[in-house]
């Protein structure tokens, strides 16, 4: 009966049976596919590998969700570089207090090998965390028996001491042991200093530079002096191996007896005396640098001399580069005295970066100002078999009184030669005005620089204190280039304007 019911009554409204079942296995279909997510929810929930706790995961970008999961075939290579830059700079600084009330950097699942006293190798699996920042986040497990909490490395990892912050970004380096080209490596710290009226200024190198450790190498301090317009003059001393002295731990160098040593409070002493080149006059610096807080780029290195580190004989790195910014932004108290004419410095404009690596063949682009209450930095390194048309963007890395701020990448630094510099006697085309623009997502920037003095020298000549003492480099564009001049910086970062000007010193090659 129920059967005939359903039958006729399918018969006398069909459409309006079809749009009913229609609906209901919709309805249906929904339903299964409702309970298919929730059942995998639950099955990732109770899931221990899975990186969890708090509200937000940071993961690099592009990576797919399933890896995640690390430990996978995905999650071989699952890590995030400079993860303490992110955390101090990013996602735990003064600029996101507001909105984030705790970050708790994890390991999660790594994969490491175990190796017994009697030789026996076994995979373990292992996962690390700062106790007390886990816990703050809400995702600390709990504890059965004993005491899990925070040690000096978890201390010294969040919290550095200007000391321990940098000389981490600033200690010295060896080359690699398959490193082509051992006898052009050379490792420097540079710092420039701008007198009161921006009419004066010094470049102060310490330099390493050789077939270091077991070759022939030495050391070297050089300062340059310029005045705006007028001439340049540059000293030099020079040490024999035995008598440099550095670590691969810190960041304090003595070449001679000149010395640049990092104290604990994070500023900078430098002292020294060399000689003019040409002349017989000396000059002795006297230098205290003070960063300024977290106006710092950490570090980025090019080239993998992996293999050849592996003992692989048959292999070398042929190019290996690497820069830090201990001071993008600082202040440089004391004196510079050619003989007894001595310049007085309180709070003057100063910066100062560390570069390593071999630099036989090398050009780059490089440039660093202030801009009001913004600073900025930017640069490329171009290998020497890299063609001109396929250079890599540029970086350009502004930070603030709180740090950190934006990241962008440049194609092309758009510049005006319309500066002619006499070298040698040859007459060489230097820019005038450079451009710098870029847009990523709904952030612009645009940087304007007015040179306002420029000096080149011809990188064919002897080079010790830049690591290659070839007699020529075999150069397309041979002149170095160095600039002081004005720039002009605008454009939205984060949904808020930004605008300032100020000095800087630039480099490139013609």
């Amino acid at each position: 009966m129920i059967t005939r019911l359903a039958l006729r009554s399918l018969a006398h409204r069909p459409w309006r049976s079809a749009m009913l079942l229609g609906g209901y296995a919709l309805g249906v279909g929904v339903m299964i596919v409702l309970l298919a997510i929730g059942e995998a929810l639950l099955t990732q929930a109770r899931d221990e590998r899975l990186i969890g706790g708090g509200s937000i995961t940071v993961l690099p970008q592009g990576l797919d969700v399933e890896v995640m999961k690390t430990g996978g075939v995905g999650g071989l290579f699952f890590s995030i570089d400079r993860a303490r830059f992110i955390y101090r700079q990013l996602l735990a600084s003064p600029r996101l207090a507001p909105s984030i009330s705790a970050v708790a950097p994890q390991i999660d699942g790594k994969l490491l090998y175990l190796r017994t006293r009697s030789g026996v190798e076994l995979p373990v699996r292992a996962t690390g965390e700062i106790p007390s920042r886990t816990r703050a986040a809400g995702a600390a497990a709990p504890v059965a028996a004993g005491r899990w909490g925070d040690d000096e490395a978890d201390r010294s990892w969040m919290s550095p001491t200007p000391l321990e912050l940098y000389g981490d970004i600033d200690h010295f380096h060896l080359p690699s042991a398959g490193l082509a080209n051992r006898d052009s490596w050379a490792e420097w710290h540079y710092v420039n200093v701008l007198s009161k009226n921006g009419r004066q200024w010094a470049f102060i190198s310490y330099i390493v530079a050789g077939d270091v450790p077991d070759g022939r190498w030495g050391g070297q301090l050089v300062i340059t002096l310029r005045e705006q317009g007028g001439r340049t003059r540059r000293f030099t001393t020079s040490a024999s191996a035995r008598d440099v002295r550095f670590s691969i731990g810190s960041a304090d160098v003595r070449v001679g007896d000149a010395s640049i040593v990092l104290r604990d409070d994070g500023r900078y002493a430098l002292r020294g005396r060399a000689r003019e080149e040409g002349g017989p006059a000396t000059i002795a610096v006297d230098l205290v640098v003070s960063p300024d807080p977290r106006a710092y780029f950490p570090g980025a290195s090019m080239g993998d001399c992996s293999t050849a580190d592996r003992g692989r004989s048959d292999e070398s790195c042929a190019f290996s580069s690497g820069y830090a910014v201990a001071a993008l932004r600082a202040g440089a108290t004391g004196t510079l005295c050619v003989e007894r004419d001595c310049t007085y410095y309180e709070g003057a404009q100063a910066y100062h970066d560390h570069n390593w690596g071999v630099w036989r063949g090398v050009v780059w682009e490089w440039g660093e100002s202030r801009a009001g209450s913004y600073t900025l930095l930017y640069g490329r390194v171009q290998p020497p078999d890299i063609a001109t048309s396929d250079a890599a963007p540029l970086f350009l890395f502004l930070v603030d009184s709180l740090g950190f701020r934006a990241l962008f990448r440049p194609r092309t630094i758009s510049y005006t030669d319309a500066r002619v510099i006499d070298v040698d006697g040859r007459s060489v085309k230097a820019p005038a005005t450079a451009v710098i623009t870029d847009t990523r997502g709904d952030d612009t920037i645009r940087v304007e620089i007015a040179i306002e003095d420029a000096i080149a020298t011809d990188t064919r000549r002897r080079l010790i204190e830049r690591g290659d003492a070839s007699a020529a480099r075999r150069l397309l564009t041979p002149y170095f280039i160095q600039m002081k001049g004005h720039s002009r910086l605008s454009g939205r970062v984060g949904g808020s304007s930004i605008r300032g000007e100020g000095a800087g010193f630039f480099e490139t090659y013609r």
